[in-house]
């Protein structure tokens, strides 16, 4: 008996010598454009991050933008690139969550319609009858703030256009569609499509804005209660790195179309739930 009890302190004395395994701080953004653009800037912001806050960090692609809120309900995710509704979306999910940083466009965002030029389109009520296009179903710029401009001007999509409105994923496939003429107009995110024009991607001659709406508040990084898993302080260090980001790295944070990230808060998102609510998109 005393030999196996021997043996079992040596087992216990043994495992807890095994050092324990680091948590990995994992950042996700919605698929907004692109994969091989997001994993550019987003690469190199986990290992930005890493190196200012010493927190080992992993980007992780999201399928779409609903996966990305449930993996941050999950906390799956710790820190998230959402767009307005979702982040209101995933931090009602997680207490204490909070959105922390985003760019200075972000306070006054818009969204653009686009038209096929081989159509006489001039305002948002010449959409009628005709067939139309969103970003992905759970965008700001893309679908959500684009409908309630659409509601506003008289156009209820799912009666108004030619057929049943198309979602098509992400921005960039947005402006594609309208330009081929698969759909005669469409609407997105006004980042993505600046980037695309300057970068001589889009045909002007086949596709154009013939909207833009007022400014609201959008993109930001919304993280989780991580000081429970990195330890205290952690978020803090986080949301520095995010803010010294754009003036170490200005080659990657031009893939995010704007200069650097500044300081953003829960409160500046309340009018995006306020619309959501008032579409029944969030009850």
């Amino acid at each position: 008996m005393k030999k196996l009890i021997i043996i079992f302190m040596a087992v216990i004395a043994l495992y807890g010598c095994q050092p324990k395994e680091e948590a990995t701080l994992v950042i996700g953004g919605i698929p907004d454009q692109n994969a091989s653009t997001l994993s550019e800037r987003f690469d190199e912001l986990a290992n930005y991050i890493e190196k200012q806050t010493g927190i080992k960090t992993e980007y992780v692609p999201s399928t779409d933008y609903a996966a990305l809120v449930t993996a941050f309900g999950r906390e799956d995710v710790h820190l998230g690139w959402f767009g307005g509704l979702t982040g209101v979306q995933a931090r009602a999910l997680v207490e204490g969550s909070e959105a922390i940083a985003h760019r200075p466009r972000d306070a006054e965002f818009e969204s653009v319609f686009i038209y096929n030029k081989s159509l006489e389109i001039t305002s948002l009520e010449d959409l009628r009858d005709l067939s139309f296009t969103f970003g992905s179903e759970n965008s700001t710029s893309g679908h959500l703030m684009p409908r309630f401009f659409l509601m506003e001007a008289g156009l209820i999509p799912e009666e108004d256009f030619s057929q049943i409105p198309n979602y098509s994923g992400s921005h960039d496939k947005t402006w594609k569609l309208v330009e081929s003429g698969t759909f005669d107009a469409g609407a997105l995110n006004i980042a993505v499509w600046e980037s695309a024009v300057s970068e001589n991607k889009v045909d002007l001659s086949k596709v154009d804005v013939f909207y833009t709406t007022p400014p609201y508040f959008d993109y930001n990084w919304t993280v989780s209660n991580i000081d429970k898993t990195f330890g205290p302080g952690s978020k803090d260090k986080i949301q520095a790195a995010l803010l010294s980001f754009g003036q170490d790295n200005p080659e990657i944070m031009a893939l995010f179309q704007d200069e650097s990230f500044v300081e953003t808060n829960n409160d500046n998102y309340n009018a995006i739930l306020d619309v959501a609510k008032s579409l029944n998109i969030i009850e």
